[in-house]
């Protein structure tokens, strides 16, 4: 048994060996080309702080669309940062405007490690969060809070793209004097920003010979302000000056009216917003604010800006949208210069930065505020704001400014000259029409007394031919 066995496990191996034999050896498969490794992706985190609750919601989102906006360009545009891809995130938190929330939010940032911060909206938010991003080394771009303390405060971290309330307070309280007012009323909202540019239009006013008649005070939530308008309606101030936001501002004014305070009112940049005209109404007609920067209609990419902000987010820009796209840019653009996304590293380059933003030429000086930061006047007609005047800002601003008009007058005068040209052309070209016309009936003309002249001259011919 044991030897049958033997045997047939021999002829298995065998055949199995003679099979193998008469293989062909199978070709390695060839070597697979290795996939080229792509550029690694670092990404930034990049914190926005407004109220995106309360009466000041609708500023809270259009800051935020302002970010947003400069975000989603610099995704696509890919930018690189130290052989890196750079990806971009957003992450938005509310502060509702209220200090104590500010500070909580601010915490929450700083846990999350964010490479940088752009806001707060509001001063009184703004700083108080400062301290908390400076201690952690993270840099702060501003593209709203106007409160010269925020700047004041020494913190190498915080900077601001717009003019702060010390440029607008000077410009509003000698825009008063040029109106002829010689007495004033000054209300605020007691928030740092409010009373901020109180104080500062307060200072200017009486340096330039306006005598203040009263002083009242509200908050940032009020809604009826008749008890201190029927005080200063007895004072018969010529002038309303009120430091505070549109949500405020706007019923105010109406009650102005509506109490027959015939004075003009006059606000910053918190009530220089559509919604103080629609909480307003018809109060809102004839009065002035006032908005740090120049017009975006003045500026060489302004225009711009606005088509392709109200084509995504399908609204007008409120306020601050502009300065907070500025703000995402120029720390993208420092994190560049620096080739880090490290806080410590691009830190030093923000305070170097000059940049040609959408809002101005932005540099920055030795506390982090705006150098020359011009300020605008506007004034509320049949449900716009209609610009008045820029006052102060950077000579390269006007310049831009002055630049762009004669470019826009060179424009208009070629269009002029080319459609004179054109009713020129064409009245040449009917003339020429004409002699062609002319010149082809004369032609016509020609060709048929010369074959007059052939037929008689033949006919001549003939006839002396017969005679002989």
């Amino acid at each position: 048994m044991r030897t049958k066995l033997s045997v047939v496990a021999l002829s298995v191996v065998a055949a199995f060996a003679l099979s193998a034999c008469g293989q062909k050896e199978e070709p390695k498969p060839a070597a697979t080309p290795a996939t080229p490794i792509g550029k690694p992706e670092v990404v930034v985190k990049l914190g926005h702080v407004a109220p995106m609750t309360g009466p000041q919601a609708h500023l809270g989102k259009d800051n935020e669309n302002g970010a947003r906006l400069a975000i989603e360009e610099l995704n696509a545009a890919g930018m690189e940062v130290g052989g890196a891809k750079v990806k971009f995130e957003l992450l938005a938190e509310d502060d509702a405007a209220d200090p104590k929330q500010g500070a909580i939010v601010a915490q929450k940032l700083v846990d999350a490690k964010v490479n940088g911060v752009i806001g707060h909206l509001n001063s009184g938010t703004t700083i108080p969060a400062s301290k908390l991003y400076a201690d952690a080394g993270i840099p702060q771009i501003s593209g709203s809070a106007t409160n010269p303390k925020y700047t004041q405060q020494g913190f190498a971290t915080a900077f601001r793209v717009m003019a702060n309330d010390v440029q607008q307070g000077k410009v509003l309280g000698e825009f008063a004097v040029k109106q002829g007012v010689k007495t004033v009323a000054i209300v605020d909202d007691r928030t740092a920003y409010g009373q901020g540019l109180a104080d500062e239009f307060k200072k200017a006013a009486e340096a330039s010979g306006l005598k203040v008649v009263a002083t009242e005070y509200t908050n940032d939530k009020a809604t009826d302000f008749k008890a201190i308008l029927t005080k200063i309606k007895s004072t018969k101030a010529e002038l309303v000056f009120f430091g505070g936001m549109d949500a405020q501002g706007g019923p105010m004014a109406k009650q102005m009216k509506e109490l027959g305070i015939k004075a003009k009112f006059l606000g910053g940049d918190g009530v220089c917003t559509p919604e103080f005209m629609k909480l307003g109404g018809e109060a809102s007609e004839g009065n002035y604010c006032s908005l740090p920067g120049m017009p975006l209609e003045k500026l060489a990419k302004g225009p711009a800006f606005r088509e392709k902000f109200t084509k995504k987010f399908g609204a007008e820009i409120q306020l601050y949208a502009p300065y907070v796209y500025d703000a995402v840019m120029v720390m993208a653009d420092s994190m560049k210069r620096a080739d880090s996304v490290e806080p410590a590293k691009f830190l030093p380059a923000i305070g170097q930065t000059r940049y040609d933003g959408v809002t101005a030429l932005i540099e920055f000086d030795s506390v982090g505020d705006l150098k020359g930061g011009a300020i605008s006047i506007y004034q509320y007609k049949s449900g716009k704001l209609e610009y008045v005047e820029t006052l102060g800002g950077s000579a390269v601003d006007s310049a831009k400014a002055e630049v762009k008009e004669a470019v826009a007058e060179v424009k208009e005068a070629a269009q002029a000259v080319a459609g004179a040209a054109t009713a020129v052309g064409k009245e040449v070209a009917a003339e020429a029409k004409d002699v062609a016309k002319s010149a082809a009936e004369a032609g016509k003309d020609a060709v048929k007394a010369g074959a007059e002249a052939v037929k008689n001259a033949a006919e001549v011919t003939k006839a002396a031919v017969e005679k002989k």
